[in-house]
């Protein structure tokens, strides 16, 4: 059988809340959802940070720390 990598993009680059209710945009639902993915046999996640009170995409150092650890905390994806 061949090998597979599987790759999630949990949160996407360009969407908004307000496109689908399913887009995790706090820092407990974005890193609740990339375990879960990990969970699910992906082995590398693809991360944006959002603006959580607004859902948009944000640059911020500081929105990345907010999920980061607890990503790193409840898997092994990369």
């Amino acid at each position: 059988m061949s090998k597979i990598i599987i790759t999630c993009a949990v949160t996407g680059s360009i969407h908004t809340p307000s496109m689908s209710p399913y887009l995790p945009v706090t820092a407990k639902d974005i890193a609740a959802q990339a375990i879960g993915a990990a969970k699910a046999g992906a082995a590398i996640l693809h991360l944006h940070a959002r603006d959580p009170q607004t859902g948009r995409p944000s640059a911020s150092v500081d929105h990345y720390r907010a999920f980061l650890p607890a990503i790193g905390a409840g898997c092994d994806a990369v």
